[in-house]
């Protein structure tokens, strides 16, 4: 099936540093910061010609959006197809960050409202990503994103995209991250300076552990310092005013 692609409305055209989206106007740190980010997770997903990956949080405001959606337009750039979804369907926000209509969306197709030939699917020309946005918001969330419509939407959107980013909601909150994990081929923490918790990050690390999930790594949000670039056990890791990524070598179980 061929699916129809709508060019998403946006109405900002400049970097807006509140939004933190990657674009031409962008400080140098944060490129040089996600192209390590881009090139650490290449390397953690080799041999697989679509990967999906999961974007997960202890808690809300830690910036898991932005970096879900970074990540997908650092991999337009090199020329990747990239689709970003986002499945929290509770308290949405990929179509704010991106002025796009939050309507038809996720909720809509996996309630059966929706299909993959109607306008679901997004184009941000801009950023050159595709999106799904949250659509409505459902009384159950957890039972749509752990369907079978899920899972037979993310196996066909692997014919057409070199990778597929999940935003999900907070995985110490709800579930939803977890039911997708025989999906997802490798999670990405994000933890922000002095927001994230230790008891929390232990509990999601805890959950998706239980799950048989692949961490492949975390992203260290919000620590203000000056950018550094230096050696430490296992390997090269990238220091930044914004962005730090540290390689995880756990395997899959």
């Amino acid at each position: 099936m061929k699916m129809k692609i709508k060019k998403a409305k946006t109405t900002s055209s400049v970097f807006d540093k509140n939004k933190m989206l990657l674009s031409e106007h962008s400080e140098f740190s944060i490129k040089e910061a996600f192209k390590t980010l881009r090139t650490n997770v290449m390397f953690s997903l080799p041999g697989k010609e679509s990967k999906c990956i999961g974007i997960v949080s202890a808690n809300r405001g830690e910036g898991k959006s932005s970096v879900a959606l970074n990540l997908g337009i650092s991999f337009a750039q090199i020329g990747k197809k990239v689709i970003v979804i986002d499945c929290d369907l509770r308290l949405p926000t990929i179509a704010t960050k991106l002025d796009i209509d939050a309507k038809p969306g996720l909720s809509n197709f996996l309630s059966g409202n929706s299909d993959m030939s109607d306008e679901l699917i997004k184009h941000s020309n801009e950023y050159g990503i595709d999106i799904i946005t949250s659509g409505d918001i459902p009384p159950d969330s957890t039972t749509l994103i752990g369907s079978k419509h899920m899972e037979r939407m993310i196996e066909m959107l692997k014919k057409y995209y070199d990778y597929i980013i999940l935003d999900f909601p907070p995985i110490t909150l709800v579930t939803d991250a977890v039911l997708l994990a025989h999906l997802v081929d490798g999670y990405l923490l994000i933890i922000k300076h002095n927001s994230s918790e230790m008891q929390r990050i232990s509990g999601m690390l805890r959950q998706l552990d239980f799950a048989g999930a692949k961490v492949i790594g975390y992203v260290y949000n919000g620590k203000n310092n000056h950018e550094k670039y230096y050696r430490g056990k296992g390997g090269y890791y990238y220091y930044n005013n914004y962005y730090y990524y540290k390689s995880n070598k756990s395997k899959s179980n």
